[in-house]
């Protein structure tokens, strides 16, 4: 009878189902419906996350006990955020034999990323039967970003006429009285521990034989840390063209400057007086 019973135990074990990660579910607000795998969130935004823990053990106290982690990564593998980790204790009676746990958390999405297709990479233990497993979620971020660069450079440098317009001018003229409005952004900068960055600019007047009419007293800089690396930097500025300003040719003249990477770079662009 001994090999008959054998064969029972391994049929028994081979019948268990093993431990699952089910019913994942994005959303765009705190026990929002599940969205579309087509939809993309914008950088800046929140990811709310949650999924369900199913095939599960319990103790001979009818206790089940699980530990979790949940981690977000960018197209390339780099970890987009810090590891939330946490776990669950509950006591399941017969009747709720059906009852799975909830997984959830908040992913805040970086305001500087490039858009592409994320993942969200969730891993489970049972810690009464000793099994793992994991799931990973992708989810997809729109936007824009300036192309990448290998060294210090600008990007992207337009003329606007108003501060919140979306549309650069195709032909940058103004008259007196206007404010001419700017646009660019910086990139190809090094970075220090902790993803730091010290990266400062410098913005000048030049008139149509290059001589320099006005220089910003001071740079504006950008010396701060983070968890992601900011791939690039974007900034801007206004001057008001004077009454007694000549028609004519102008440019403005960027001078940046990355204090980790030793590198320095210079952007112009051109606009007109009329």
């Amino acid at each position: 009878m001994r090999p008959l019973a054998l064969c029972l135990l391994f049929a028994s074990s081979a019948a268990a189902a093993p431990l699952q990660i089910v019913r994942p579910i994005l959303s765009d607000s705190d026990g929002g419906a599940a969205l579309p795998a087509s939809f993309g969130y914008r950088p800046g935004e929140t990811v709310f996350f949650s999924c369900r823990l199913t095939n599960y053990q319990k103790t001979p106290q009818e206790r089940m006990h699980a530990a979790y982690s949940i981690q977000a990564f960018d197209p390339k593998g780099v970890a987009l955020t810090e590891l939330f980790k946490n776990e669950i204790t509950e006591e399941v009676a017969p009747q709720d034999k059906e009852w799975m746990p909830r997984i959830a958390t908040e992913i805040p999405i970086p305001p500087l990323i490039a858009p592409g297709t994320y993942r969200i990479l969730v891993t489970a233990e049972d810690l009464v039967a000793k099994l793992k497993t994991e799931l990973s979620v992708p989810f997809e971020v729109r936007g824009r970003s300036p192309e990448p660069s290998g060294t210090l450079t600008v990007r992207d440098f337009h003329f606007y006429r108003g501060e919140e317009d979306a549309e650069a001018l195709e032909k940058p003229a103004y008259r007196s009285g206007d404010v001419v409005w700017t646009r660019f952004d910086i990139t190809g900068f090094r970075y220090g521990p902790n993803n730091k960055i010290d990266v400062s600019y410098q913005v000048s007047i030049l008139d149509g034989s290059g001589k320099v009419l006005w220089t910003q007293p001071e740079p504006t800089g950008e010396n701060t840390e983070s968890f992601y690396p900011k791939l690039w930097i974007p900034a801007s500025m206004s001057i008001t063209i004077q009454n007694n300003t000549r028609p004519g040719g102008y440019s403005i003249a960027v001078q940046v400057k990355d204090a980790i990477g030793n590198q320095t770079y210079e952007a112009k662009a051109a606009f007109t007086v009329e």
